[in-house]
């Protein structure tokens, strides 16, 4: 059987409006890290989106089976590099225009995500 890559798309909502988003590929080969691209909308939008955004990415079963993630979030979303620091190990960061460009390694025993 041919294993095959996944592309999942989720969304945060405020009411009707999505306010977070992000886009999620996870090879089929193992040993290649699932990599994530995070938007937010521009404007105010509710405190914690960004958290439930990563939650929601890192608790995906095909996240869950890797053991490196890599990411793309908007340079200065301190909300999401935050919690990507709380449930993941050894995550580095660096500018890219205006993104950062996050490397991470997933915790398959990680600190409980609501503390």
């Amino acid at each position: 059987m041919v294993e095959h890559d996944t592309h999942r798309h989720l969304e945060v909502t405020d009411g009707a409006r999505a306010v977070a988003s992000a886009e999620i590929h996870a090879p089929a080969d193992t040993e290649q890290p699932v990599h994530a691209v995070l938007h937010a909308v521009s404007g105010h939008i509710p405190a914690g989106s960004r958290s439930e955004l990563v939650d929601a990415m890192l608790d995906l079963p095909e996240v869950k089976d890797k053991d490196r993630l890599t990411a793309t979030v908007p340079l200065g979303d301190a909300e999401s590099l935050q919690r990507l620091q709380h449930r993941c190990a050894d995550v580095t960061s660096r500018a890219a225009g205006s993104s950062a460009l996050i490397d991470a390694e997933l915790r398959h025993d990680g600190p409980d995500r609501h503390h």
